[in-house]
């Protein structure tokens, strides 16, 4: 299939200018003025929108097997609810249990995936226990037969997924070595269970326990000491869903020093306050539950966006991991036991786009720079993906930046049974999605078809990560 988009405005990270787009095999091949359209093309006017590239989400669960439950949004369904937004690739994560290994868990999750995912992804590797098996696993799967180069340690859910301080500095010492990112989930897991108990005999069993039980001291806490011992090991670090200005503060507090460090808001961070835990509706409140909690502090999403906006913190991803109401009611009596997660998959690039460009927080570069580009350099794909350039993967959206949508479940893609967006309604909406040369999303109609995704493999010693470790590794004499 070979596609010309015409009269659209292209918005790259670093500039924006009216050209045409010729799309052949899946790839961009020209960009110009007045280009012209063979007999077997598909021809897309896109007069008085933005032609932008597809969205990366660098952090969703699809069919994530957690807390006695199963992720209702799959490969297939995340998948499709991502393009229906405008986000045209995924980056996933492996999470073995503490009695597996990287690659068992690996083989799992692409056979999960592969059969199923109707955009292109990648995945990402969580390291959930520590011992030498794991240690040379974690070097062969940053091998390009598995395209992983990063890993996720947890430092919350004590007993399941949480690493000690120990391992987690070991890992960052082999993350540096090998080339992978190290990311983060920042929390204080043996407090918070400490905390969990004490509510529990206090007969706090609802969703609201949850949010006491993880005061935004600990993210604070969990984070600052994620980055000092990222720059002990001289390790790149990404902290994902970064959720509060205690932890964002951390972060640039350790940039200003010199050291590597990504920090990831998640859509609904951006839009969603945790006023919803006292909710007397149970099931509305524990739809919310996710971790580390929405900020009890109504004034946090929008100063996450100047933060964004500022450069203090770098890019956009989800945390898409949704479970229906029915599941969520595994914790009715006891809040430790309500499946984590929300969705955002689909609204992600709407919900930037109203709370960033339509406020004059950021420009429509920047959010190109926040949904896209910056993803792609920091899992080393840029600019195959992330930017509209000749060469690059014609992974396209065609942007109304005036329009408008109302969120809700009943019109969304996800499988899941809510929405944490209900009623809201955002300004910028994606027209048309391009997936590799294929319009799959046009006039509010999806055409995907299952497996139709690649998986890409992502390459270590990504330069905007490593290029200032390595040159310090060499000015130290470490390498």
């Amino acid at each position: 299939m070979s596609l010309l988009i015409k009269n659209g405005t292209v918005v790259n990270e670093d500039a924006m200018f009216k050209a045409d787009i010729l799309v052949s095999d899946g790839v961009i091949v020209e960009i110009g003025s007045s280009l012209k359209a063979g007999n077997d093309f598909q021809v897309l006017d896109a007069e008085g929108k933005m032609v932008i590239p597809g969205g990366i989400d660098p952090h969703t669960h699809m069919q994530l097997p957690f807390m006695g439950g199963v992720a209702v949004d799959d490969f297939y369904h995340g998948t499709r609810a991502a393009l229906a937004g405008g986000t045209t690739m995924i980056i996933d994560f492996v999470i073995p249990t503490k009695e597996s290994t990287p690659l068992p868990a690996y083989k799992e999750w692409r056979e999960w995936a592969d059969p199923k995912v109707c955009c292109d992804y990648g995945l990402s590797m969580a390291i959930t226990s520590w011992n030498p098996k794991v240690e040379r696993e974690m070097e062969e799967v940053v091998k390009p037969e598995y395209g992983i180069n990063s890993f996720k340690f947890f430092l919350a859910y004590a007993g399941m997924f949480m690493v000690h301080d120990d391992e987690f500095y070991q890992g960052l010492l082999t993350c540096s070595r090998v080339g992978a990112l190290a990311r983060v989930h920042a929390e204080n897991g043996p407090v918070i269970a400490e905390k969990s108990k004490a509510l529990l005999k206090q007969g706090i069993t609802g969703p609201e326990g949850h949010a006491q039980s993880r005061p935004e001291e600990l993210e604070a806490e969990a984070t600052n000491r994620a980055c000092v011992l990222a720059s002990q090991a001289n390790c790149p670090l990404y902290v994902v869903h970064v959720m509060s200005n205690g932890a964002a503060k951390a972060i640039a507090h350790h940039r200003q020093k010199g050291n590597v460090i990504f920090g990831e808001p998640i859509a609904a961070g951006l839009a969603v306050d945790g006023s919803h835990y006292y909710n007397k509706d149970w099931c509305h409140a524990a739809r919310y539950v996710m971790s580390p909690p929405l900020s009890r502090d109504p004034s946090t999403p929008e100063a996450l966006m100047d933060l964004l906006a500022a450069g203090e913190l770098h890019l956009t991803g989800t945390d898409n991991c949704t479970f229906n109401c029915e599941q969520k009611m595994a914790g009715r009596h006891d809040f430790t036991k309500i499946p984590n997660g929300v969705n955002g998959v689909e609204d992600r690039m709407s919900v930037v786009w109203d709370k960033g460009v339509h406020t004059g927080k950021i420009d429509p570069m920047r959010f190109v720079q926040i949904t896209s580009s910056m993803a792609a350099k920091i899992f080393n794909i840029y600019p195959k993906k992330g930017r509209i350039a000749v060469g690059s993967d014609a992974d396209i959206v065609i942007w109304n930046p005036t329009a408008t949508r109302t969120i809700s479940k009943n019109t969304h893609h996800h499988a899941v049974d809510f929405n944490i967006f209900e009623g809201m309604t955002v300004h910028g909406v994606t027209e048309i999605t391009i997936s590799r040369g294929r319009v799959v999303w046009m006039n509010n109609t999806l055409t995907v078809e299952a497996g139709s995704g690649r998986f890409i493999p992502l390459k270590p010693f990504s330069p905007i990560a490593f290029a200032t470790i390595q040159q310090r590794a060499k000015v130290n004499n470490t390498i």
